[in-house]
C-alpha cells in the first residue's frame, strides 16, 4: 500500500476515531486515504486550533489527540498549540505534511524546517524520509506522547514519501533503548516520605496537573483521608479533587485563594503531588526553609527545579500513591484543619456591579448551581480564567485551561475537542472578549459538525489582565482598549447560533438555563465592569 494508506491504518490501529485538521497540497496524498476509512476528520478553521483541540480531546481520553496541517505556514501555524501541549504535558500527535524530499532546502513554495522550527516544544519529531519506517515511526510517537511526562510528538512526512509503497506492519510493542521512563517509586524514597508524614503535625498535599496524566483521583481522595491531610492545587490540577471535600482549601499561587497560600505558607510538610511549580504558583512558597518538601514527579528534571525538595520520588503518581498508601498509617490533624478553616470562613466581599453589569465571579457562583455534576469546564486566559478557577465548584467534572504558556484563544477549541472526547457530557468554555476574536472562528467548526459546545464571553471592551498589571506596575494603560469589537451575539447568529446578553445578576438564572437546555451551540454575552479585578 501507499505510504499516505499505511498512515491511516496506523492511526486506526492505535484506536484513533478523530482527527483535528485542515488539508493542503502537501499533506493531500494522507487526506484521500482519510476518506475509505471510518476515523472522522475535523475541519477546524485555523491549524493552532487543530491542535488545541486535539489537547482538549487528549485530557479527556487520556489518549493522544491528533492535529494534522500542512507544509510551510500550515505547520508552522501549529507550533503554538504544540508549545502549549508541551507545557502542560498535554500528549498530542502532530502530522505534517512536508514539501517533496528532492526540493527540502530549496526555500520552495510553502517549504518550511518544522522539526527544526518546533524543536524546543516536542518530546520527540520526526521526518520520514523511507517509506519502510512509517508503521515503526508512528508507534514509536504514539508511545512517546503517551509515556513517561505525556507531550507533543511531531511527524513531518513529504508529499512524495505519501505516495510511497511500503509494506504495512503495524509493532505490537515499542522498544526504546534511549527512552526508558520510571514509574514506581524508589522504595527507600517511599519510605523517607512515610516516615515524614508520620513526623508531620501541618501537612499540606499540593496536587497538580499529573494527578489526571495518571488517571490517579481516587489515590488523592484516599490519601489525603487516610491522613486527614488538606489539599490545594496549582491551576493545572483543578477539579482532581472533589471541590466540596471539605479537606480542599482551593488554588494556590499568585492568582490563587487565601486560605491556599496561607495553607502553604503555614505547613510543617508540603507534598508537591505531580506539580511542577512553575512560577505562578512559587510565589505562595515564600518562608519555607524549615518546611519538609516531599516532591513526587514522571519527570525528574522538574524536581527541584523551583523549589527546594528534601525528599524527591520519581515515577508514575499512580503507582507512588499507591505505594504510600500500604506504608502510612491512618492519622488526624484537627487542630492544623480547624485553623484552616478559619481562614476559610472569613467572609471575601463580593464587587457591587455597575448598572447594566455583572459581576464575574457571582455569574461562575450562579453558573455553579445549572451545571451537571460531570461537567467540563474550560477557561481561556487572562481575567477570566482567575474567576473561573477560585470560584467554578466541581465535584465530579472536570477544569480545562492553559497554565504554563497562557494560550489565549484555547478555551472554545478546546472544549470542542473535550465535547467530541465525551458527547454526553455538559462541555462550557468561558473567555475574555479578547481572547474570543482569536477563535471565533470555531464556531464554524461546532455548527458543521454537531459539536454542542457552550460558550460564555465575558465582555468588558478590554484586555483586562493586562490593563490591571500595567496599572498595577506603571500606574497607566496603553494598548488594551477593544474599541471597535464586534457584538458577539450577532457573530454567533451570523454563524446561525443563537445568543443571548446578561447585564443583571438577575437574569443570569434564566440565560444559563437556555444555555444548557440547547441541543446546539450556544453563546451568553455577560457584560462585565472592567473594574472588576482579577489578582487577589
Amino acid at each position: 500500500m501507499t505510504v499516505a494508506k499505511a498512515m491511516v491504518e496506523c492511526l486506526k490501529a492505535e484506536g484513533v476515531r478523530h482527527v483535528f485538521g485542515y488539508p493542503g497540497a502537501a499533506i493531500c496524498p494522507f487526506y484521500d486515504e482519510l476518506i475509505a476509512s471510518d476515523i472522522e476528520h475535523i475541519l477546524v478553521r485555523h491549524e493552532v486550533n487543530g491542535g488545541h483541540a486535539a489537547s482538549g480531546y487528549a485530557r479527556m481520553t487520556g489518549k493522544a489527540g491528533v492535529c494534522i496541517a500542512t507544509s510551510g505556514p500550515g505547520a508552522l501555524n501549529l507550533i503554538t498549540a504544540i508549545a502549549t501541549a508541551y507545557m502542560d504535558s498535554i500528549p498530542i500527535v502532530a502530522i505534517t505534511g512536508q514539501v517533496n524530499s528532492d526540493q527540502i532546502g530549496r526555500d520552495v513554495f510553502q517549504e518550511a524546517d518544522i522539526t527544526g522550527s518546533a524543536e524546543p516544544f516536542v518530546k520527540h519529531s520526526y521526518i520520514v524520509k523511507d517509506p519502510k519506517s512509517i508503521c515503526d515511526t508512528i508507534k514509536k510517537a504514539f508511545y512517546i506522547a503517551e509515556t513517561g511526562r505525556p507531550g507533543p510528538v511531531l511527524i513531518d512526512v513529504p508529499q512524495d514519501v505519501q505516495n510511497m509503497q511500503c509494506e504495512f506492519f503495524y509493532p505490537d510493542k515499542v522498544e526504546i533503548r534511549s527512552y526508558k521512563p520510571t514509574t514506581e517509586g524508589n522504595k527507600l524514597q517511599i519510605k523517607r516520605a512515610a516516615e515524614a508524614f508520620a513526623k508531620a503535625k501541618r501537612p499540606l498535599i499540593c496536587a497538580g496537573g499529573g494527578v489526571f496524566l495518571s488517571n490517579a483521583k481516587e489515590e488523592l481522595k484516599e490519601l489525603a483521608h487516610k491522613c486527614d491531610m488538606p489539599v490545594i492545587n496549582t491551576m493545572m490540577g483543578i477539579s482532581n479533587i472533589d471541590m466540596s471535600d471539605p479537606l480542599y482549601f482551593g488554588m494556590m499561587g499568585m492568582h490563587g485563594v487565601k486560605p491556599a497560600n496561607y495553607a502553604a505558607s503555614q505547613c510543617d510538610l508540603l507534598i508537591l503531588l505531580g506539580a511542577r511549580m512553575g512560577d505562578r504558583a512559587v510565589t505562595a512558597l515564600g518562608g519555607l526553609d524549615e518546611t519538609q518538601i516531599i516532591h513526587i514527579d514522571i519527570d525528574p528534571a522538574e524536581i527541584g527545579k523551583n523549589v527546594r525538595v528534601t525528599t524527591p520520588v520519581v515515577g508514575n503518581i499512580k503507582t507512588i500513591t499507591q505505594q504510600l498508601l500500604e506504608v502510612v498509617p491512618e492519622m488526624k490533624h484537627k487542630e492544623w484543619l480547624d485553623e484552616l478553616n478559619g481562614v476559610r470562613n472569613v467572609e471575601r466581599s463580593v464587587p457591587e456591579a455597575k448598572p447594566g453589569t455583572v459581576c464575574p465571579k457571582l455569574f461562575i457562583q450562579e453558573l455553579n448551581k445549572h451545571i451537571e455534576k460531570d461537567a467540563v469546564i474550560v477557561a481561556d486566559v487572562g481575567c477570566n480564567q482567575i474567576w473561573t478557577a477560585n470560584n467554578i465548584r466541581l465535584t465530579e467534572g472536570r477544569f480545562l485551561t492553559a497554565g504554563g504558556m497562557g494560550t489565549m484563544g484555547y478555551s472554545l477549541p478546546a472544549a470542542i475537542g473535550a465535547k467530541k472526547a465525551c458527547p454526553g457530557r455538559q462541555v462550557v468554555a468561558l473567555c475574555g472578549d479578547g481572547s474570543l476574536q482569536m477563535q471565533f472562528m470555531e464556531l464554524a467548526t461546532a455548527l458543521q459538525h454537531g459539536i454542542n459546545v457552550k460558550l460564555v464571553v465575558f465582555v468588558n471592551n478590554d484586555l483586562g489582565m493586562v490593563r490591571e498589571l500595567q496599572y498595577r506596575i506603571y500606574g497607566r494603560e496603553i494598548a488594551v482598549d477593544l474599541t471597535g469589537s464586534p457584538c458577539f451575539d450577532k457573530i454567533a447568529e451570523a454563524y446561525g447560533i443563537k445568543a443571548e446578553n446578561v447585564t443583571d445578576i438577575s437574569q443570569a438564572g434564566a440565560a444559563i438555563t437556555n444555555m444548557l437546555a440547547s441541543e446546539k451551540p450556544y453563546l451568553l454575552q455577560v457584560f462585565v465592569d472592567k473594574e472588576v479585578k482579577a489578582i487577589i
